[in-house]
């Protein structure tokens, strides 16, 4: 079996551009989905791995390949069928299972296998499909799980098929679904509103695993809500601490939740014993009547800059995401979204237009009023209220405004005073002190330093930032914010100039190497 995940194309949420800077990485995160698959095929069975946003499948893999699995978002449609089509020369078949295709198979008619829903019987009726007959069928077989396993039966993802060291974060999941129901969220529709839940200890042989894999120093829960059952969470974070604690702290984690998580101080408490250092909240707007209208009402049960504030206080960052396009938004959003970041000194926010997803209310709405598009050189598929050059233009304003060097490095250097002091003290163990940690992190100085610090066009806010946290002895801060500073600077740069697609969800196609990782940054200001 050739497992092959497609290429994303660049956005703001990869990282791209901090990939170059760090050694060896070539990618932003294993995928869980497909890992997960290659785990729960038979074990007498030969299993390959390629991510292509590392390497591209070769003639020779499909050649070897008996069948060939892959899985992928609505982004990566266009990448998903091209892996189709070069299996398909070969005469080899091909199944696809994941999150687009769940939500709209009927999208994928090339695809020999329509694999549709979480693991579960449909998975079983597809190995024993292909254990009888590897060639391909005379039509498109489409098989719908019913009867999901339990997430405490999954296996461990096959970490050990994926160059784990190779990517910028490791990723792991604990839980599936989300109680809430955001007009713009997919997560219920495809995996339900009630969570499932892995075990503690199966959460703990999986960081196990990463680690033994070689995860480079921070670890994601991609969890759509980690406090979606807060007392589960609170089961679960006692088993981080310790595990933490029995690994020297070698590594960060970060997660994503609702930001009404600032409402369970006794769950911050032991996040941030456990070592979570940033929370992913989707704020969407500032804008409460666009929040009431949008069903995330829940983000104004207090007022969100007290939610963000509690969350720093238990020294973890909050990144955010936000949304342009909302029927309630005036000329006037932009600039409050601009007031908000100032207010709030969220460094990392993920500003996106708006997307209606397939098995989503807002898709529902947006296709009884015939308001769904389908035009591959707009930014969104949404026919938005405001004029769409309106609205583009001020995404186009707030990335410009919000990821000036100055602006942005003034937001995390906030953080250095009022959030990370409160981190929990990490000891100087031997996993932190490392060879292999302390190698990397003179590379990545090194390359900061010179891509960036010398030959760079932001080098005097760079050096504004770094250099007294350099006479300090603050390498750490210096590391983690100047490989993500310099992502968000040159990213919002290509945004400004039409480079990059305005939404992590955008389906329009751009050519690859539209942007070079280490160039951009070379130019003069």
């Amino acid at each position: 079996m050739l497992c092959v995940f497609p290429h994303y194309v660049p956005s703001f949420g990869t990282f791209e551009y901090a990939h170059a800077l760090t050694p060896g990485v070539k990618a932003f995160m294993p995928p869980q989905g497909l890992l997960v698959i290659a785990a729960a095929l038979p074990q007498h069975w030969q299993v390959r791995f390629i991510d292509e946003n590392m390497t591209r499948a070769s003639a020779t893999d499909f050649a070897w390949a008996d069948a060939v699995f892959v899985s992928g978002m609505h982004i990566q449609r266009r990448q998903m069928e091209d892996i189709c089509a070069r299996a398909h020369e070969q005469d080899k078949p091909v199944a696809l299972g994941g999150p687009s295709v769940s939500a709209a198979p009927e999208q994928y008619p090339a695809f020999d296998y329509l694999h549709v829903g979480e693991l579960g019987d449909a998975t079983e009726a597809l190995i024993d499909i292909i254990a009888r007959d590897v060639s391909r069928p005379p039509r498109q077989i489409i098989l719908k799980t019913n009867d999901r396993r339990p997430l405490a039966a999954f296996p461990a993802p096959a970490y050990e098929l994926a160059e784990i060291d190779r990517y910028f974060l490791g990723s792991i999941q604990y839980s599936s679904g989300c109680p809430y129901t955001c007009e713009f969220c997919d997560i219920p529709g495809l995996y339900g509103r009630v969570p499932r839940l892995k075990t503690p200890a199966q959460v703990v042989r999986e960081l196990d695993k990463l680690l033994a894999c070689g995860v480079n120093g921070s670890i994601y829960f991609v969890d759509d809500n980690l406090v979606g059952n807060r007392r589960a969470l609170l089961d679960l974070l006692p088993h981080l601490v310790a595990w933490q604690k029995r690994n020297g702290y070698a590594v960060s984690l970060s997660c994503e939740a609702t930001l009404n998580i600032a409402r369970s101080p006794e769950i911050l408490k032991l996040m941030r014993e456990a070592a979570f250092d940033t929370i992913f909240c989707g704020i969407e707007t500032p804008e409460p009547e666009a929040l009431q209208a949008i069903q995330k009402s829940h983000n104004i049960a207090r007022p969100i800059l007290e939610s963000v504030k509690a969350i720093n206080d238990h020294g973890m960052e909050v990144v955010t995401g936000i949304i342009l396009g909302l029927d309630t938004d005036t000329a006037e959003s932009g600039d409050r979204i601009l007031e908000f970041l100032e207010q709030s000194n969220i460094p990392l926010a993920t500003i996106n237009l708006l997307q209606a997803l397939p098995k989503t209310p807002l898709w529902d709405r947006l296709e009884r009023d015939g308001r769904l598009l389908d035009d591959a050189d707009r930014e969104s598929n949404v026919d938005f209220a405001l004029p769409y050059d309106e609205v583009l233009a001020m995404w186009r304003r707030c990335m410009e405004k919000a990821y000036t060097p100055e602006a942005l490095f003034a937001r995390y250097a906030y953080q250095m005073r009022a959030t990370r002091p409160n981190r929990l003290p990490r000891p100087w163990s031997r996993q932190r002190l490392s060879p292999r940690n302390i190698r990397m992190a003179m590379i990545i100085l090194a390359k900061l330093f010179w891509h960036v610090g010398l030959r760079g066009g932001y080098r005097r806010a760079f050096w504004t930032f770094t250099l007294g946290r350099l006479i300090r002895g603050k390498i750490e801060p210096v590391i983690s914010v100047g490989l993500v500073a310099h992502h968000l600077i040159m990213f919002a740069r290509d945004a400004c100039s039409g480079r990059s697609n305005a939404s992590h969800y955008s389906a329009r196609n751009r050519p690859q190497g539209a942007a070079t990782p280490l160039q951009p940054e070379i130019a003069a200001e």
